[in-house]
């Protein structure tokens, strides 16, 4: 048995490729579906059996094309009852993959109601679990996402879940969907895999016997849940069409909402006002789909030459379709400027008189590191709720975040509503408070 991976690191998810004597099953797959299956035809691998854990709430799933263009048995838990047509998993009842290999659906609610791990059996014998948003590396996939209501509720269950799932032998390689990275994570530990033995000893929610003290310490400090999740869970259950072409045609003049994807230091220089500047990394589809207004036209701005197949490619993964084109030439049109500071430069502008300060990190980080006289808005609480009224658009505002990325969008922001931002470029807020103890 041979164990593919698939990282897709902007929304901290993996998917994952089993093949065992010619035969494939491919776990959770992402939207993009391209990469899984050139993978197993380049191995001559038999596509028989794409898994669902569970109801994705982070992206679009491409499980549903990925058996259509296979041919491949499509299994989903039982009590997900989506919208098509599919094979229900069911607790404990074995599914015969053939050559000794058996898939033994178990039933792990906690992260969604109906969330179901897949056990993997060699001639009888475990060796490896599939465990989606269940049991994660050094900790659990978050219950809350379905709304605070039910997320007590769902604690308890995950409590349960994870103890099952940690009575399985010490050996069993342990395969989760989410890990560091992802929203849908409570906590993040840096590695990927594990076994159920490296768990037992170091994943701290394991140790917590009590089922309302386990909720408690899931529900203590809760991540923000980005907005484009209340449109997955609903897509995924309806069905999802097949990924856009990722080529889009070059345009003169943009349509409807602007992103500029070009580097910071260019977007600085000069933007189209009016336009979101969300530099081309890993994230930018996460970040792209939580400030956007969805389901309205999207024009790309890039660099001549700058390949842009990736950031259509995020997009559709949390299905964002209507990208219209890019534009590569902004001419005498890019009057929406902005600054960018070193540390040094922002640590002496910030100890001038009347300096304004704006930090967009999360509530959690600002627990951490926090500087006096900080306004303190997270990044997309900027967006949905406007600038603070207490910072005067006739003076500079210096932003900062954690490492200069959310800076540097809000920046933009800032720019596009008449404000004069400075972004803190290549460090953050922890970097600023320690070299202002050092200067005091």
């Amino acid at each position: 048995m041979d164990v593919l991976s698939f990282r897709t690191p902007g929304l901290g998810d993996q998917t994952y490729l089993l093949i065992h004597e010619g035969r494939g099953v491919l776990v959770d797959p992402q939207r993009d579906i391209g990469r899984f299956l050139d993978a197993a035809a380049e191995r001559d691998v038999e596509l028989r059996f794409v898994l669902e854990t569970h109801l994705h709430n982070d992206y679009v799933s491409g499980a549903g094309q990925a058996a259509l263009r296979t041919g491949a048995e499509l299994v989903m838990p039982a009590a997900a009852a989506p919208a098509y047509r599919h094979t229900p998993a069911f607790h404990l009842e074995d599914i015969d993959g053939g050559g000794g290999l058996t898939l033994r659906p178990v039933h792990t609610p906690g992260h969604t109601p109906e969330h179901t791990s897949y056990l993997v059996l060699i001639d009888g014998a475990p060796v490896a679990l599939f465990s989606g948003g269940s049991l994660l590396v050094a900790s659990a996939g978050r219950p809350d996402l379905l709304g605070p209501e039910r997320a007590r509720s769902l604690a308890r269950l995950q409590h349960l879940s994870l103890r099952r799932l940690a009575a399985l032998p010490p050996g069993t390689a342990l395969y989760p969907t989410h890990g560091e990275g992802s929203f849908c994570t409570a906590t993040g530990a840096g590695r990927l895999t594990s076994t159920i033995g490296t768990e037992l000893t170091d994943n701290p929610l394991l140790a917590i016997d009590d089922p309302d003290e386990f909720a408690d310490t899931l529900l203590a400090a809760p991540m923000p849940i980005p907005a484009f999740y209340r449109h997955m869970g609903p897509a995924n259950t309806l069905g999802v069409p097949p990924m856009p072409p990722t080529g889009v045609p070059e345009l003169s003049e943009p349509a409807g909402q602007v992103v500029d994807l070009r580097p910071r230091q260019v977007q600085a220089e000069g933007m189209l006002p009016g336009s979101y500047g969300i530099e081309m990394d890993d994230d930018f589809g996460s970040w792209t789909g939580w400030l956007l207004p969805r389901g309205e036209p999207i024009t790309l701005v890039a660099e001549p030459g700058q390949e842009i197949d990736e950031a259509v490619t995020q997009l559709a993964q949390i299905g964002l379709d209507t990208v219209r084109g890019v534009v590569r030439d902004l001419g005498e049109h890019a009057t929406q400027t902005y600054r960018l500071a070193d540390l040094d430069g922002f640590v002496r502008l910030l100890r001038e008189p009347g300096a304004q300060f704006l930090d967009v990190r999360m509530p959690a980080e600002w627990e951490q590191v926090r500087l006096p006289g900080a306004v303190e808005r997270f990044l997309p609480d900027l967006f949905a709720q406007g600038l603070p009224a207490t910072l005067d658009p006739e003076r500079p505002v210096l932003v900062a975040c954690a490492s200069g990325r959310r800076a540097a969008i809000a920046a933009a922001y800032l720019a596009r509503e008449g404000y004069r931002p400075i972004a803190l470029d290549g460090a953050g807020v922890p970097d600023v408070a320690a070299t202002l103890d050092k200067l005091n």
